[in-house]
């Protein structure tokens, strides 16, 4: 019998850390004085030092190994699905609870699911039907209520799932470019690209675009070093080292962070049906990740 496969137990880790990192990205954007486009700008913008920095690092190794250096179409695509996915979550926290926009935003897998059934036609094990049918009626259950609050409420939420079917994009060219590229390079360039996409947009969008005193850059670094490149470089490292189910279990770990840091922040609390859609949400949506990353047809 073959020897079983030793758990990857410092990629897991890494993984799970990345994961509690992004979900500060809700918390630093309310906290900032600047709009949720530019805040999104300078999340991009001030990351870009640190990343060409460490691109250039390994830059060596890069051609030892054959990979690609020039920014590529398939980038070019990331950097923009990426920007565009940012720009609809920081609008959803403009009118919705950073709790409900970071469950939603979690969203992503069954979109990828639903792309995959399209267009590669991958067969479901019944646990994914089953677990898709969860995720929804959790959604609703987390939505219904901000439906009879306010419309602004709805719109926030039906935000942050336009953001969700972007960071399934962004998920899926990422992971076809960590074949060609490395994770240093690919970040680099991607977030070379977003910040270019979401500049015109945050310069015309209402709000302020630079921060007024310098202690308001704080949260802006914020975003910038935890959220940016602790938490997103560190995700698209170990997302490489892992299987994609097992990369499914950071998902609660997110919305998670999200939901207590502003819980104790904000004093935004979910009501007893949220907190209910919450979990259907998240453990229907990890039983259809693994419904369908199993059951793939060969070849």
């Amino acid at each position: 019998m073959p020897a079983s496969k030793k758990f990857p137990l410092l990629a897991f880790s890494i993984l799970l850390l990345g994961g509690v990192a992004t979900g500060f990205n809700g918390i630093f954007m309310r906290l900032s004085d600047v709009s949720p486009l530019a805040s999104a700008f300078w999340r991009f913008a001030l990351a870009l030092p640190f990343l060409w920095a460490w691109a250039l690092w390994v830059q060596e190794r890069d051609i030892r190994e054959r990979r690609r250096i020039k920014l590529s179409k398939g980038l070019l695509l990331t950097g923009f699905y990426f920007a565009t996915n940012v720009g609809f979550f920081h609008m959803s926290l403009k009118y919705t609870t950073v709790s409900d926009s970071s469950l939603l935003l979690n969203f992503s897998p069954v979109f990828i699911a639903l792309w995959m059934w399209k267009i590669h036609h991958t067969r479901f094990a019944p646990i994914f039907l089953v677990g898709m049918g969860m995720a929804l009626f959790g959604a609703t259950l987390l939505i219904g209520p901000n439906a009879a609050v306010s419309m602004s409420r709805l719109l926030g939420d039906c935000l942050a799932l336009c953001a969700a079917v972007l960071y399934g994009a962004y998920q899926l060219l990422v992971k076809a470019s960590r074949v060609r590229y490395s994770s240093a390079r690919l970040m680099a360039w991607a977030t070379t690209v977003s910040a270019l996409t979401i500049l015109p947009m945050a310069l015309l969008a209402p709000g302020k675009f630079w921060p007024e005193e310098l202690l308001n850059w704080a949260p802006l670094l914020g975003l910038t070093l935890i959220v940016q490149i602790l938490g997103q470089a560190t995700i698209a490292w170990a997302s490489a080292h892992l299987p994609a189910a097992l990369s499914s279990v950071s998902l609660a770990v997110m919305p998670l962070t999200a939901t207590i840091a502003a819980w104790w922040l904000f004093d935004e609390r979910l009501g007893p049906l949220q907190l209910i859609g919450g979990f259907l949400l998240l453990l229907g949506i990890f039983l259809s990740t693994r419904g369908y990353h199993h059951h793939n047809p060969p070849g």
